[in-house]
């Protein structure tokens, strides 16, 4: 048989020769995509290849043969909201102000200056989606799209913030649910309306089917996809392929489905001739709700579960696959948590730059099986900006503190929660490599170590704060940011002058000052802002003293409405002025309507004068003093909130 190529000739072969090289040197060469698949607690006993019986999950097994399983991985912190900002932006949540779950009622969220892994990706020409849950702020400056990615479908929310009772049916009570009805969200809009267990049960599958269809249209292009399932969050829900399939029931059927779903997203990434350059992250956000039985998730031989530092909370299982870097069938011992896998992004594109301070580290050293490679041995264990314990190599000392516990009570079953018990822990050293359960505590055998790591978190106090002690970092977000937000001025001629309040403002909600209602500074929706001053169960009435008679032509005070944190509007609002500051004319009242309301919002009520001459301004804001029998805390004392009375 002829040989093809020499019918081309030497000339012709010499001009396709670049060609070919150039080809050859764009599929070396060419940026790898990123998948990371972030289940919601999940615990470090649910999946097969971490020891769980009575379900299968084939797919992701499959995915530690051929790629490595971290046996000591770790979230930030074991709570939705935080640590999924930790995940993004390759930091603790200390640092970059996440606390918590947030609510869907919240008015804040992960703060857009911030750098995360999408728009360090979006900088380097790559092609991002997310399709899932993504609840880091539901305002519009919080959500994905103005947050670099191109493309978003999913949840804003955990999928238990509805106003639907455990039996999957609306709540029916005389109490008013402060959660909106839940939606499914495109882009930067709701597009339908998530009703019932029905409903939840396709979200696996939709977002499934939104990821296979992002990898098949953007193959030819590096892309970071972002898959965080909604799932297994209870309520559960799964789809009628995978209905009755395990032998532990919904649970299972449950993790199968997400089993699934992983497996969808790899032959699609085979498919497309892509998988031998793609960097897929299988892990989870925290550890399993234990309260909810059999039903609520496995943290295998680990302590305790979500909303705990116990390890049952912290460590969740994780897997990395990348075919062209991974050397198959790899377990690794070494810590590692998620707040490396923003640096480690950033180490495969040849990033060095970050526009904040990350506390991960590079976890390529591990990827790459490099020799006695061990980037991390030190790991804070942070909740709620308490630091609850601190990991050096195989030790981890626990602080005193106070936890929620699901030791030593009936935990609920069939959808249905159990309740909490209450734990307290002192000074206690564990080795984790020797008792993983942390049931001995060792403290007493190796004073020095307990030393040597009450050493490193003073390190920690010290740059991002403590509240068991009372400490406040230097380079925590509440010091570097959250104590100047954007300031709202007003100019008007009650600045100078003096202010006597009938009633005190809480200590906790005092403004600025005592002068706070008329120091020309104003607040945002956020209840939390300094300029706020709060009254508990009782009336505001503000007099101001202008100093002398003057011309006043308008007089406005403002109020802040947030039902969902007991603050309601005055019942009756009058403005009143006086020459002499003992007989008052009264210029204006309102009665606002404290009806059921979800908004939240700052109220404006004001009165012209009309070229009225007078000393002494005078606003009382009545509190209902109770909220109505419609709230969840009925009967209990209601807040009257005002940051300024504005006189022209």
């Amino acid at each position: 048989m002829s040989n093809p190529f020499l019918k081309l000739g030497l000339k012709n072969i010499l001009l396709l020769l670049p060609l070919i090289i150039i080809n050859s040197c764009d599929q070396k060469n060419k940026s790898p995509n990123i998948v990371i698949i972030f289940t919601d607690d999940q615990g470090y006993g649910d999946l097969g290849c971490y020891g769980a019986t009575k379900f299968e999950t084939p797919n992701i097994d499959s995915m530690a043969k051929e790629g490595l399983l971290f046996t000591d991985f770790y979230v930030s912190q074991a709570v939705c909201s935080a640590s999924r900002a930790s995940l993004m932006t390759g930091s603790y949540a200390e640092r970059v102000g996440v606390q918590g779950a947030l609510s869907p009622w919240a008015v804040d969220g992960l703060n857009p200056k911030i750098q995360t892994i999408s728009k360090l990706l979006k900088a380097h020409n790559y092609t991002t989606a997310i399709f899932g849950k993504w609840h880091l702020g539901h305002r519009k400056e919080y959500l994905p799209i103005q947050n670099g990615f191109d493309e978003y479908a999913g949840l804003i929310c955990s999928n238990d913030m509805w106003p639907v009772g455990y039996d999957g049916e609306p709540i029916q009570s005389s109490k008013k649910s402060y959660y909106p009805t839940m939606s499914f969200w495109e882009g930067n809009r709701p597009i339908y309306d998530i009703k019932n267990f029905k409903d939840q049960s396709q979200l696996t599958t939709t977002i499934t089917e939104r990821a296979v269809d992002f990898i098949n249209r953007n193959k030819t292009e590096p892309f970071f996809l972002y898959i965080p399932h909604p799932m297994p969050h209870q309520p559960i829900a799964v789809s009628d392929k995978f209905k009755g399939r395990s032998e532990l029931g919904l649970y299972g059927d449950v993790i199968m489905e997400i089993d699934w779903s992983v497996g969808q997203i790899l032959e699609s990434l085979k498919l497309n001739q892509i998988d031998n350059n793609t960097l897929v992250i299988f892990t989870s956000d925290n550890g399993p709700w234990l309260n909810f039985g059999e039903w609520g998730g496995s943290a295998g031989p680990l302590r305790e579960g979500k909303g705990t530092m116990w390890e049952g909370g912290a460590r969740v299982p994780c897997i990395m696959r990348w075919p062209k870097t991974i050397k198959p069938n790899q377990t690794v011992e070494n810590i590692a948590s998620t707040i490396d896998i923003f640096p480690t992004i950033a180490d495969i594109i040849g990033e060095k730059q970050f526009n904040h301070k990350i506390d991960g580290v590079s976890l390529m050293p591990l990827l790459q099986n490099t020799p006695g490679a061990n980037p991390r041995n030190t790991l804070y264990y942070y909740l709620a900006e308490n630091l609850i314990a601190i990991r050096k190599d195989n030790y981890k000392l626990v602080f005193p503190h106070t936890y929620r516990s699901y030791e030593n009570i009936t935990p609920g079953k069939n959808l249905h929660p159990g309740a909490y018990s209450k734990g307290r822990s002192g000074l206690e050293l564990y080795d984790l490599k020797k008792d993983m359960s942390e049931s001995k505590d060792v403290s007493n055998q190796f004073p020095e170590i307990v030393k040597e790591l009450e050493q490193i978190a003073e390190e920690a106090r010290f740059t991002l704060g403590d509240k068991l002690t009372s400490r406040v970092g230097t380079e925590s977000y509440e010091t570097l940011c959250g104590s100047k937000p954007t300031a709202i001025e007003f100019s008007h001629f009650g600045l100078k002058s003096s202010i006597e309040l009938e009633n005190k403002p809480h200590k906790k909600y005092s403004g600025e000052n005592i002068s706070a209602l008329i120091n020309g500074i104003g607040g945002s929706i956020n209840y939390r802002d300094p300029s706020w001053q709060g009254f508990e169960g009782e009336d505001l009435i503000a007099t101001i003293d202008l100093g002398k008679e003057q011309i006043i032509n308008h007089i406005k005070a403002r109020f802040l409405q947030d039902q969902v944190v007991w603050i309601f509007l005055p019942k009756i609002i009058q403005i009143e002025h006086s020459i002499d500051g003992i007989n008052f004319e009264l210029a204006y009242e309102f009665y606002p309507d404290n009806s059921f309301s979800y908004n939240q919002d700052i109220f404006e009520y004001s009165v012209a004068l009309n070229n009225i001459k007078s000393r002494y301004v005078r606003v009382k804001g009545i509190n209902i003093n109770e909220c109505p029998d419609f709230h969840p805390g009925a009967g209990g004392a209601s807040w009257v909130f005002a940051d300024e009375i504005i006189i022209k």
